[in-house]
């Protein structure tokens, strides 16, 4: 599909809202798992539990490390009592954040808020300013430096020490109950705290399983990408070639980058475990082409590539992946790798046999 053609319609579907899958399965690799072949279009129907059938001794997974942090906060001003909520998307630097704040109007520049004391059995508890909690110490202060633009506020906490103990982990808008174990909304091998929503695709392993693809002689290997403010931020425009797509950091470590290059060299496919791992792998690959000479180097800094139709990928063979919302910048991302018509025929053929969608939903392994 041409760039000057394409439309964000072009990437709408309909879907019955009760596929929006509200809670996840047990135990993790009990999803569904729909495989999709891209060179014959040939489609299967199986549980995560058997993606070992469809990998190969030598190939070399991808797996995204980061971890999702408890980014939703709330606050109250002291003087008013006026509460208002944050969701830090970003640290610039140390105490200072990038966040989602409403309402907007009670966060005017100069503004300050004390943080509320979280309470398992009755939500959030204005605390009073000075005062001290017996287990998670004094609230912080937090203080609104600037207004951005779609609601993104520059914020400074008079301290961050234990700040992820003030706040609770955000689940996507399309998931109306709070999770009944927030660590199931994490990776069984998130190590890296810095994202503001899980990488999905890789919710579906289980440590037996990840055994059990490395004694087959699969290579696994972990980057980082934390997940951010486009996470939640839908493709506006009609054409997708003008949407801004916001900076992720990503970081990819010198043993990782030389795993990386040894799949590639001896040509051995390289599997990307999330879309969030394709956007890092694809960022490396554009990094390496442009690196004179092009070796195996570690990486990091903000990823800023917006892989749309028309993409030529560099280091991605084959991906695993969850389904998608219509309309946004991860189902163009899988289009562009498999071809919209097949993707979107795919996902018909899902809508169809009631797989469950989104984040606590089933997986697609395309390749």
């Amino acid at each position: 599909m041409p760039a000057e053609s394409m439309r964000t319609s072009d990437f709408d579907y309909p879907l019955p809202p009760e596929l929006i899958a509200q809670t996840p399965l047990e135990p993790r690799d009990a999803s569904r798992l729909l495989t999709l072949d891209r060179k014959t279009g040939g489609m299967e129907h199986r549980r995560f539990s058997h993606i070992p059938e469809f990998l190969r001794p030598g190939d070399l997974m991808v797996f995204n490390r980061s971890r999702v942090i408890p980014a939703r906060l709330h606050a109250h001003r002291p003087e008013t009592g006026g509460r208002v909520e944050l969701l830090l998307l970003r640290r610039q630097s140390p105490g200072v954040w990038e966040a989602l704040g409403r309402p907007g109007r009670r966060m005017r520049p100069g503004s300050r808020f004390l943080l509320d004391t979280p309470n398992s059995e009755t939500g959030y508890v204005p605390t009073v300013l000075g005062g001290d909690d017996s287990e998670i110490g004094e609230a912080p202060e937090v203080e609104v430096l600037e207004s951005g633009k779609e609601g993104v506020k520059l914020v400074r906490f008079s301290s961050e020490a234990d700040i992820e103990r003030w706040g609770e982990t955000p689940l996507p808008p399309y998931i109306h109950q709070p999770a009944a174990d927030p660590e199931r909304y994490q990776t069984v091998y998130s190590t890296d705290p810095g994202s503001v929503a899980a990488p999905t695709a890789g919710l579906h392993f289980t440590p037996p399983l990840l055994e059990q693809i490395r004694q087959m002689g699969v290579e696994q290997t972990f980057v980082t990408l934390h997940v951010g403010l486009d996470t939640f931020r839908p493709v506006q425009g009609e054409d997708p070639t003008q949407h801004h797509i916001h900076t992720e950091y990503y970081e990819v470590s010198a043993e990782a980058a030389a795993q990386i290059t040894r799949a590639r060299r001896e040509n051995r496919r390289i599997i990307a475990v999330g879309t969030t791992s394709v956007r890092t792998l694809e960022q490396l690959g554009r990094v390496w082409q442009s690196s004179t000479p092009a070796e195996a180097q570690p990486a990091a800094g903000q990823a800023d590539i917006f892989i749309l139709p028309g993409h030529r990928f560099r280091l991605v063979d084959a991906m695993i992946t969850n389904f998608h919302l219509p309309r946004s910048t991860l189902l163009m991302l899988v289009s562009a790798f498999a071809g919209r018509e097949l993707v979107l025929s795919a996902y018909r053929e899902a809508i169809a046999r009631e797989y469950r969608f989104f984040s606590f939903g089933d997986a697609m392994f395309i390749h």
